[in-house]
């Protein structure tokens, strides 16, 4: 049977346009219960006899939920104990247009065969189809078309049919027509055995239900919103709320020319917006302008309602001289962007309370107020905690928990919390995606053979850190008859694993890059290719695309060529053990004349980066030892960087940077490259200001001035003077970010700390997704392999690029957490003295560096009381005890250790030591162990 479809649409300009769309409808859809004898299924989901008891409906039956039971209960739905649930299409559709996340999540679902969920394509069926009426509006008629599906179950089979939906007039409407129907929290509550699942439910509530004085100013409509954006009143931007302070954020202004960054300070301004929203801002008069507050501000456990108003005015005092900055409130939000939150439930002081503060792990999400009869079972417990509403007149907001991660301390319930935190993909591989691998015994067909370039007789060997099983790349060079230099850069070829659209091909797109924790490793590719097919191993044939040049005794290029080829890795080597060979001058053999080559040139290489601008940056990083058997750390040494680091490093830059040239000159529309922005002049501003505290001038016209200013840089008192400075330069840096070559003009391009104006990342496809697109391109400019459309659309490149750069910028997270988390199981049995350096003076605090362990943490200057026997000097970032000076980059001791004052919050205190202040300082616990740190050799 066929329907048509009409509507108009208006086009861009300004037409009215008549659309008239074929809708077939048919009678042979199945209804996908085992009961039904009249439908010809092959394979029916819907259970015979359904087991879930209800006091409301204690005969077997089916569910039929609405569109905002799929939105917004979700966690409900996804419960074992949760079956045989019918998802019309109508419902999917719909979900599909209104919520990515929600979408994804119900088309998981219905893929577990335990759950016996089923698609009933209503919107085809010649019985259930219904057509939208006159002066009915859309939402209306998916309600009727939802309410004439469930009706249609109910006659068609000899089974119960429950209708699920929290819309009262819906609800109304469904009983006229003879059909059951409850709300979730009505259904759920007469689930007798599962009383648990009430935690669950998401409590959709408004301003009115919870009652009270209302808190926080009325959000604007949306629609008052785009008028004020488009009029020039309101502003719209990201809400990126504080580490330090949780009474201030910052919004990154979309589109804005005057303003790229806004201040928001105090709970009336920030106006129940959380971290990730896009809300709509409003300037306030230059007069009410400020800057950011000295003080290290946080939500603590105890804190009382009246705490916060006096935390305010500490905000609102007078900072002298300090420049100010454009400050704003929040009027309204555009698009929450709430997530599941990791944490743990701060303890009631009422007994038997159902309520319950949530305390999240990360610092910028305030605390969470939830209901649940578990709170004796979760005590001491990891938790996830959705938000389900934020209303004026609560202080938090408000909602529901999901389910219990592991023991608060337990190394695999924190590792799990840290990828959770962190949006990492980490599940198992599907089936679908193993089924892609290729069979083993795998070996090199000849049909590879003749299309590769077989470069198995030459010196081949690989530089890595100790352990690495995931070898992405190989080196050789050898002298030419000529006088000039070949050197090879052999990168292992995913892409020939990895074919576009397949199942696997999706998988690594999704999870962007390979993360790398202290103790384990999350794969971007199944592991028979990251540390077995792909990975370059010593003495095995494997496909590789290599980069070959010609380079001239003074490490100019005078050719270069790719080709994709067959290599064999002579060794696998660490940078120790390679730089024993380089260093052993009794070694004269071919992998020790061609690494002493490789060393040579890339020094000159890295001298021409320099001379061009390229910086030299710091960040302290730590490498663990972890006992075989509990697989706690048992001791952390600083890595040393050697001469076979800079030697890799600078010939992998080469190859990206050659790369980049190829792909750019072949497809300058949708080369996927990577640049690096320069920093605002206002970046530079805290680097500026603690160099001149030392009495020194920084230079940050461009990237060479900038260089050249911190190698003059020394203090002779203080030899870790530099390395502080660059380490704090570091975060003055911009993110570097991968673009489609498209979407920018070429000035943008450029790489500001590499010095370079055109970058790629080709070098690591085992690890990142980017460089796998990068081998595609390659391969179809040299003829290699075939294009396909997406790589070719720059606006699906586009859409990739924004995902790597989340995915990797997550990666990066995750991994500094890992450390953290290690740091803090390190100290969980430990009280040590070590030796630290100031990074920041805040008004009520020390923000200190211990090299060691790449720590850094809060030294509080004030006591319980808030009282502080210092002088904080704002104009000079100075903090005064009598004759005792603390500024920027001044070294100190401080005593680590873990505050044990609360079972479910263990958390690493910092404490001064040295310089001694009488009734202040703590105690020395013995030497600093830094004196007699080790560094790691391996």
């Amino acid at each position: 049977m066929q329907r048509s479809k009409i509507f108009v649409k208006k086009t861009k300009k300004g037409s009215v346009l008549k659309v008239v769309r074929e809708h077939y409808l048919r009678d042979d859809i199945w209804c996908g219960s085992k009961t039904c004898d009249v439908c010809l299924q092959q394979a029916a989901i819907l259970e015979e006899s359904p087991e879930l008891e209800s006091n409301l409906c204690r005969q077997p039956h089916y569910i039929v939920t609405d569109t905002n039971v799929v939105l917004h209960q979700m966690d409900i739905l996804e419960v074992p104990v949760i079956k045989n649930v019918i998802i019309l299409q109508t419902v999917l559709e719909e979900v599909r247009h209104r919520s990515a996340p929600a979408y994804k999540r119900i088309k998981d679902i219905l893929t577990i065969r335990d759950k016996h969920f089923y698609t009933f394509t209503n919107e085809h069926h010649k019985d259930t189809y219904v057509e939208r009426q006159p002066g009915e509006s859309a939402n209306d008629r998916n309600d009727r078309a939802i309410r004439m599906a469930t009706s249609w179950y109910q006659e068609h089979l000899d089974i119960k049919i429950v209708l699920v939906t929290d819309d009262m007039e819906n609800r109304e409407k469904a009983k006229k027509d003879g059909i059951t129907a409850y709300t979730v929290s009505e259904y759920v509550k007469s689930l007798s055995d599962s009383p648990e699942l009430m935690d669950k439910l998401a409590l959709r509530t408004s301003d009115k239900t919870t009652g009270g004085k209302a808190k926080f100013p009325e959000h604007l409509p949306l629609s008052e919103i785009q008028r004020g954006i488009k009029s020039g009143n309101y502003m719209q931007g990201s809400f990126q709320a504080s580490r330090d302070n949780y009474l201030e954020a910052n919004v990154s202004v979309h589109g804005s020319e005057k303003f790229d960054m806004v201040l928001i300070q105090g709970s009336h301004n920030l106006n129940r917006a959380v971290h990730g929203d896009v809300v709509a801002i409003q300037l306030l008069s230059e007069s009410e302008w400020s800057c950011p507050s000295s003080l290290v501000l946080t939500e603590t456990e105890k804190e009382e309602e009246e705490d916060t108003p006096n935390k305010e005015n500490i905000l609102k005092e007078k900072k002298s001289q300090v420049p100010k900055q454009p400050t704003g409130k929040v009027v309204g939000i555009i698009k929450r962007n709430w997530r599941q939150y990791c944490g743990i439930l701060q303890p009631s002081l009422i007994k038997e309370s159902t309520k319950h503060l949530f305390i999240p792990t990360e610092r910028r999400i305030h605390k969470i107020r939830i209901e649940t009869r578990q709170a004796k079972t979760l005590e001491g417990q990891r938790i996830i905690v959705c938000i389900d509403s934020w209303p004026r007149n609560s202080r938090y907001p408000l909602g529901h928990f999901v389910r219990a991660l592991g023991a608060v301390g337990d190394k695999a319930t924190e590792n799990e919390v840290l990828l959770l935190e962190h949006d990492v993909p980490h599940t198992p591989f599907s089936q679908s995606v193993l089924s892609c691998l290729p069979e083993m015994p795998w070996r090199i067909t000849e049909e590879d053979s003749k299309r590769r370039m077989d470069l198995r007789h030459l010196d081949i060997c690989s530089v890595d850190p100790p352990g690495c099983t995931d070898i992405d790349d190989a080196l050789h060079c050898r002298e030419l008859d000529d006088g000039n230099v070949e050197v090879g850069v052999h990168i292992a070829d995913v892409s020939h694993f990895i074919r576009p659209g397949t199942a696997i091909d999706k998988e690594a797109a999704k999870r962007g890059t390979t993360v790398y924790l202290i103790d384990k490793r999350i794969d971007m590719v199944p592991e028979l290719l990251s540390s077995n097919l792909c990975s370059l191993r010593c003495k095995e044939d494997r496909l590789a695309f290599s980069v070959l040049w010609v380079l001239s005794q003074e490490a100019k290029i005078i050719d270069v060529k790719f080709t994709k080829s067959i290599i064999c890795s002579r060794v696998s080597l660490t940078y120790a053990e390679a730089q024993m060979i380089i260093d052993d001058k009794n070694r004269t053999d071919t992998i020790a004349k061609s690494l002493r080559g490789l060393n040579r040139l890339a020094k000159l290489l890295k001298k021409q980066r320099i001379e061009s601008g390229a910086l030299t940056l710091a960040s302290p990083e730590v490498r663990f030892h972890i006992d075989s058997e509990t697989h706690d750390p048992i001791d952390v040494q600083s890595k040393e960087l050697r001469d076979t680091n800079s030697m890799v490093e600078e010939f992998m830059l080469l190859a990206n940077i050659s790369v980049a040239e190829e792909i750019f000159r072949e497809f300058p529309n949708c080369a996927m490259l990577r640049r690096h922005p320069e920093p605002p002049p206002s970046n530079f501003e805290p680097i500026i200001k603690a160099a001149q505290s030392k009495g020194l001038q920084l230079n940050v016209d461009t990237g060479k001035d900038l260089a050249v200013s911190l190698n003059d840089a020394q203090l002779a008192d203080n030899p870790y003077f530099n390395t502080m400075l660059r380490i704090l330069t570091t975060r003055c840096m911009m993110q570097a970010l991968y673009f489609c070559s498209g979407m920018l003009p070429e000035a943008d391009f450029k790489h500001y700390g590499l010095a370079t104006p055109i970058y790629t990342h080709f070098t690591s496809p085992i690890r990142r997704y980017s460089d796998v697109i990068v081998h595609r391109l390659l391969a179809v400019s040299i003829g290699a392999d075939a294009s396909y459309p997406e790589l070719t659309e720059k606006k699906k490149t586009h859409a990739l690029c924004f995902n790597l750069n989340f995915r990797h910028r997550m990666a990066q997270y995750a991994g500094r957490a890992s450390v953290g988390l290690h740091t803090q199981l390190f100290f969980k049995t430990r009280v040590i003295d070590e030796d630290g350096y100031v990074l920041f003076v805040r008004k009520n605090a020390l923000h200190v560096l211990i090299p060691k362990y790449g720590l850094e943490g809060m030294v509080f200057l004030t006591d319980e009381k808030k009282r502080s026997p210092f002088t904080y000097d704002e104009q000079e970032s100075i903090q005064r005890c009598g004759d005792v000076e603390i500024g920027v980059f001044d070294h100190v001791v401080v005593q680590v250790s873990i505050d044990r004052s609360n079972v479910q919050h263990q958390k690493l205190v910092l404490r001064l030591v040295q310089p001694e202040i009488p009734g202040f300082s703590v105690p020395s616990s013995g030497p600093p162990s830094a004196k007699k740190m080790r560094m790691d050799t391996s």
